[in-house]
C-alpha cells in the first residue's frame, strides 16, 4: 500500500488519497463521524478504540478541523451513495414481513 506523510504526526494518506491514522485502516472521518454521531470526547474515543492511542486521535481530530471542508464533502458523498445503495434495493423482506404481522 502506498501512502504520502502528512505534516500530521499520526496521518498519512493513502493511495485513494483518503486520510488514515499511520499503520491502521482507520480513517479519520470514521473517527469524526462516531465523535459526531455519538458525541465521543477524544477520550471516549479511546475507550471504544483501545488500539489507538490519543496521541492518534487527537491527531485525527486536528486534521479533520483543519481540513474541514473537504471531508464534510466526503462524507455527504459517502451518506448519498448509501441513500442510493438503499434505494436500490428496495424494501427489506424482513421489514415487509414484519410490517405485515402489525409487528411494525
Amino acid at each position: 500500500m502506498s501512502v504520502v506523510e502528512t505534516k500530521y504526526e499520526h496521518i498519512v494518506i493513502d493511495e485513494n488519497a483518503i486520510p488514515i491514522i499511520a499503520g491502521t485502516t482507520i480513517k479519520v472521518i470514521e473517527l469524526v463521524t462516531e465523535s459526531t454521531a455519538y458525541g465521543w470526547s477524544p477520550e471516549e474515543l479511546h475507550f471504544q478504540h483501545p488500539y489507538l492511542t490519543l496521541g492518534q486521535i487527537h491527531s485525527s481530530l486536528a486534521y479533520y478541523w483543519d481540513h474541514a471542508e473537504e471531508l464534510n464533502k466526503d462524507i455527504e458523498r459517502r451518506l448519498k451513495n448509501i441513500k442510493q445503495i438503499r434505494q436500490a434495493a428496495g424494501p427489506s423482506p424482513l421489514v415487509a414481513k414484519l410490517k405485515s404481522n402489525g409487528l411494525l
